[in-house]
Order: structure tokens, then sequence, then C-alpha cells
């Protein structure tokens, strides 16, 4: 029995091994090749490994474009964004988890609803109606779409709903307001889904490509995933700058990951308790 417990837990390691390779790669790969000359680009058998490290490929993305203003703009969007996004999230789970109302359920639901729509299908009406307000090649434009996000709210009002409503009523007694309540109670009991939440939201809004692409016509409007695009070079293997690019780009989402993965470990843990 210990045996065949052994191999088992030995084949899941090399299973997790080997999806975590695949994973990685990628984005080994893209660091790698932002260092590579012209000449090992065009290489058989392709190298693995950089020669020099020598920064003269990020030195020409940020001088040859505005790459510094593309990622300025989606650091605009996806913090501001997610700040707004999370805000709303929260202030509507907590009603829907502490408040009786009438239609509760049924606007929860139809919130939650949403989600099953798909983006695409509403992407011409979005345009049109951010079109009609003057939102194009603004920073509220490219944000408008995303500022109620259905997954953080039904997270959060599950998350909220372990609370005890015994703390609201002893919070009530001794003269907390409900704000006061949701900062003071809620908020630091909740604190990993938060995170977590908020550091999905911000990941999503960073790497979306294509409503920042029709809604923005100015070339100083544009987003780093939209922008990175300039960076190409037609019939030429002069790959680096690109690369150097897209290691600039992914840089701050690994940041956040390194910075706060046992707080999203412990998010995730949390939202399939409460699920």
């Amino acid at each position: 029995m210990r045996t065949s417990q052994h191999i088992g837990n030995g084949m899941k390691a090399v299973a997790a091994t080997l999806l975590g390779f695949v994973v990685v790669f990628p984005i080994y790969y893209t660091v790698a090749a932002s260092f590579f000359s012209l000449h090992e680009f065009s290489m058989f058998p392709p190298r693995l490994f950089p020669t020099s490290f020598s920064p003269i490929h990020y030195i020409r993305a940020i001088t040859e474009s505005p790459l510094l203003r593309f990622m300025g703009n989606s650091l605009v969007v996806s913090g501001v964004g997610t700040i707004i996004r999370m805000a709303v999230a929260i202030l509507a789970a907590f009603a829907v988890a502490f408040f009786d109302f009438k239609g509760k359920r049924v606007l929860f639901f139809l919130i939650i609803g949403t989600m099953m729509l798909p983006p695409d299908a509403l992407i011409i009406e979005n345009y049109l109606t951010v079109s009609r307000f003057g939102l194009v090649d603004s920073y509220l434009g490219i944000m408008s779409v995303y500022l109620l996000g259905p997954v953080q709210l039904f997270m959060l009002r599950q998350s909220f709903k372990t609370i005890p409503r015994t703390y609201r009523e002893i919070a009530s007694i001794d003269g907390c307001s409900d704000l006061s309540f949701l900062f003071a109670v809620v908020l630091p009991l909740s604190r990993p889904v938060v995170l977590a939440l908020s550091l999905h939201s911000f990941v999503t809004l960073w790497n979306t490509y294509l409503w920042p692409l029709l809604v923005t016509n100015a070339p100083q409007m544009r987003t780093v995933q939209v922008g990175i695009t300039l960076l190409g070079y037609v019939d030429s293997l002069d790959f680096g700058p690109i690369f150097a690019a897209i290691t600039l780009m992914i840089m701050p989402s690994i940041l956040l990951l390194l910075v706060l993965r046992k707080k999203i470990v412990a998010g995730i843990q949390s939202g399939i308790m409460v699920g």
C-alpha cells in the first residue's frame, strides 16, 4: 500500500515538474532572447543561452519607441482600474452579504449572469457607447468596460458570508457604522481574498489587448500590449528589442506575484473553502 502511494506521489511530482517547466520555459526564453545578438537569432539549432548580457536591446526598445509612455498608460489603467473595480465589488458584496433588501437575489444573479456573456458579443455596443460619451482616447474609456467585476463580486460575497452576522450586531451596539464595520472588521478578515482578487484584476487589465486597441487612436494613449506591436521589424530577424520590451512588460506581473505569493495562496485557499 505504501509502495503504491509513494509511486503515485512520485508520478504527481514528475507531472508537476513537467507542467512547471512548460509554464516557465516561455518566460525564461523571452528573457534569454532579449540578450541574443542578431546572429544568434538565425542559428540552427536555436540557442537557449545568450553568449553575452549586453543591455543594448533594452536601450533600443526604450529609445526607438515610446515604450515608457506605453507602460505608464498601462500602469494608470491597471492601477486605477483595479482600485475602482475592487471598490465597487467590495461595496456591492458587502451590501449583498449583510443587508436585506427587496430584489437582492435577482440583482445579484443578474450581475453574476453577465459572466456568461462573451465579451466579443458586446464589443461593438461598448465601443458605440464609449464613443457617444466622448471617451475615445481616454483612460476612462479604456477602463470603463472593466469597472464591474462579477468574479470579484461573487468571490468577495462568498468570503463576507463566512463572517458571522453577530459581529455586525456587536459592532452596531458599540456605535460602529456600516462603513466602519466594513473597514475595521470585514476587510481585515478577508484580506487574503481581497489581495488575490486585486492582483488578478491588475494582471487582467495589464494584459488586455483588443479593447485598448479599438478605443485608442492616438499613439500616446496606447497601452503597452498594443504599443509593443510598434516595435516590429519587417523582413528582419532583429527581434532583440521586441523580446526586451516583452521582458519589461511582464516584469510588473512577476514582481507582484513574487511579493504577494503567500497572500495569493491564502486567498485561493479561502476561495476554495468558501466556495
